[in-house]
């Protein structure tokens, strides 16, 4: 009997310690981190990012932020240890070991004639004859008469001060930590067992398998569904408009599983009333365009007036169960949108080269829903070659105050940031009419708005010159700055009501064959992970050419300092193609602001093949692009929405000049300089 005692004992403190093993280095990494982690802000502090209540702390967003999975799981291990001490505390108690001596209440070493006179005070108390409570008698049965016994007899006593123990040396005891009932194995206990075991050791493992091969089997590793993937790489054209890859967007399977309620039409059709012109509709034929929208899928009608209430900011007008559906697509639009671009930039051709406009196009999507921007205003305007859209992402701007700007001769976004904040001021408070809060609230969100710049080189490894057939390794360092000193910040998004980091995708392509050479998303945000990647490849590249080890040790150095100073370091490999030269750009596309986006052109020169062909499959003479002219022109009739900022129809002039996206002039020259350090004249 006291061995099952002891093994129920056991088990308790058996469990705590498979728990605590984990648990306590877990919960002190956790808190570490915690504790370690920057204060400083990154989100905009403008007022219209402050009383959009997205970064507001509440009492109840503090609950929930604090309410993950992860932390009450933690919390909830925690409490159950906080148990099992407490029960294996209780359990020592009464199991504590036999004491004649502290049951008697006296001190060791007592006399007789004190231990009788113990005895007979505790006899008034717990006797049997003077309480007639079952629990005294057993007390004094048990422990009051048998301590006396050891006391007053001369062995059990001399056993006692000698061994411990009233009956002598006491051999060592050994215990199993696992319940008693596991241990009977006869009746019922035996097939409670039996149950246990096959329910832990076979079902559970069975059906967590079922369930995660039933959900792997649905949804990608970015969590979105195959058969969205498969609906995105069937309607992706070569020449996508923005405007129509709306249309290929509200095609993923994620929007289909809305719920279409038939009390969402008449709220449809007022928000339709209000976005029509964002529509598309031929106005020629405005009726027979309003009858051919509406006998669209419900489920497409209600996605595409969703987005346009979105980027015409006409969602206050939804009601509270559209309100729910238009938050469920915000929500999903990030990951939607940039599956999108790498179905866009997915090798289609012959050379393995993915497409250009389309990929543009979904990026400057992203970055209209990210700032609630329509399409349309991406437009060219009379005094605005790049549209009002980089405007309407300020706070306080609308079309009046960018007509009133555009009088004093201040066109573009970048000219804005290139006056003096006195200058600005001055502009913003007298020829825009804005109060001198509101003008700081502008200059807070252009301090946050970054400034691109890229650094690309294209060489064969271990080689002079690129030959056709090389294996070329892109080398780009891609550098942000903003004018408040951050790196990785959230983006100016009042009407954007989650949490989103800005990404940036990096496109090496020929923008006259629409053909994406490579392509690679940039993040600023994790800055040990960047350090972590830069070290690893300028390490194997180093060891590549035979460098010593003191070489590589100050090129990581470098690397390192580079991504602290707010650098990314980006590496890619492509075939070379056919001999010849060929101007290329790298587009570096931010998808949340508008206009902060960096062009570069890239001159690469690959020569005839005169080595062996070791380095890589040598590509087939002849004329590589043939036809390329005859499909561009096929293309271009789709093409006949506002011309994206990348057009590859812009006049010679502007390429000669090497006019950038975000307004920074940059040489031919330069930038193919950068390019290829094998471009011989």
């Amino acid at each position: 009997m006291a061995a099952s005692e002891d093994n129920s004992s056991l088990f308790p403190i058996f469990i705590l310690t498979i728990m605590a093993l984990p648990l306590v280095p877990y919960t002190i990494l956790r808190l570490f981190r915690a504790v370690s982690k920057k204060t400083k802000t990154i989100h905009c502090q403008c007022s219209v990012c402050s009383h959009s209540g997205k970064y507001h702390k509440s009492i109840f967003k503090r609950i929930s932020n604090f309410s993950t999975c992860s932390n009450l799981t933690l919390l909830l291990l925690w409490v159950i240890m906080g148990i099992l001490v407490y029960y294996i505390k209780h359990i020592s108690r009464e199991t504590q070991p036999f004491e004649p001596f502290s049951i008697l209440g006296l001190e060791p070493g007592a006399s007789d004639s004190e231990i009788k006179k113990a005895y007979r005070r505790l006899s008034i108390l717990y006797h049997p004859d003077k309480n007639p409570d079952p629990e005294a008698h057993k007390y004094f049965v048990e422990f009051i008469s048998k301590a006396y016994q050891a006391l007053t007899d001369p062995i059990s006593r001399e056993n006692f001060e000698k061994y411990g123990h009233p009956d002598g040396r006491q051999g060592f005891q050994m215990g199993i930590a696992l319940p008693q009932f596991l241990l009977n194995f006869d009746g019922a206990s035996g097939g409670v067992l039996l149950l246990g075991i096959v329910g832990i050791c076979i079902l559970l493992p069975l059906l967590i398998a079922v369930i995660y091969l039933s959900r792997s089997s649905k949804y990608t590793g970015n969590y979105v569904m195959h058969q969205t993937l498969s609906a995105y790489y069937y309607f992706m054209k070569p020449s996508l408009a923005p405007s129509k890859i709306v249309d290929v967007f509200i095609k993923a399977a994620e929007f289909m599983e809305i719920p279409v309620r038939r009390s969402d039409d008449e709220p449809l059709q007022k928000l339709f009333v209000a976005v029509r012109s964002e529509l598309n509709l031929d106005l020629k034929n405005i009726k027979t365009e309003q009858a051919k929208f509406w006998k669209q899928h419900p489920s497409l009608v209600k996605m595409e007036l969703l987005i346009q209430a979105q980027l015409t900011r006409e969602s206050a007008s939804l009601s509270s169960a559209l309100q729910s559906d238009f938050r469920r697509m915000l929500e999903l639009a990030p990951r939607l949108l940039e599956e999108l671009v790498k179905i866009a930039v997915l090798p289609r051709t012959s050379q393995g080269h993915g497409w250009l406009r389309p990929a543009i196009g979904v990026v400057e999507l992203s970055q209209c829903i990210i700032q609630a921007v329509p399409l349309s205003a991406r437009k060219t305007t009379g005094g605005n070659p790049e549209g009002i859209a980089q405007f309407l992402q300020l706070p306080h701007f609308n079309e009046t105050v960018v007509k009133k700007i555009a009088r004093k001769k201040v066109r573009t976004l970048q000219e804005l940031r290139d006056m003096t904040v006195e200058d600005r001021a001055e502009l913003l408070t007298q020829a825009a009419g804005l109060s001198a809060a509101e003008a700081h609230d502008v200059e807070l969100v252009l301090e946050m708005i970054p400034s691109i710049t890229v650094e690309i080189t294209c060489e064969t490894e271990g080689e002079e010159g690129i030959q056709e057939g090389d294996i070329v390794t892109m080398y780009a360092w891609v550098t942000l700055r903003r004018g408040n000193g951050l790196i990785g910040a959230l983006p100016h998004a009042p009407y954007y009501p989650f949490h989103k980091e800005e990404n940036f995708w990096l496109l090496l392509a020929d923008p006259i064959s629409n053909d994406v050479w490579m392509s690679q998303k940039v993040s600023f945000i994790d800055e040990a992970a960047a350090i972590a990647a830069a070290s690893k490849a300028i390490q194997e590249t180093k060891e590549s050419l035979g460098a010593g080890v003191k070489e590589i040790s100050t090129a990581v150095k470098e690397a390192v300092e580079k991504v602290k100073n707010g650098s990314r370091l980006i590496m890619g490999k492509f075939q070379a193609p056919a001999e010849g030269n060929y101007n290329l750009s790298s587009y570096c596309l931010c998808d949340s602001w508008i206009g902060c986006d960096r062009k570069t052109n890239v001159k690469l020169k690959v020569l005839k093949r005169s080595r062996a062909g070791t380095r890589g499959h040598v590509a087939e003479e002849g004329p590589a692009d043939e036809g390329i002219e005859e499909e561009e022109e096929e293309e271009e009739e789709d093409y006949d929405d506002y011309e994206s900022e990348y057009s590859d129809d812009e006049d010679d002039g502007r390429d000669k000049k090497g006019k950038l996206a975000n307004g920074v002039a940059k040489s031919k020259g330069d930038s193919s300089s950068e390019g290829s350090g094998t471009d011989e004249e």
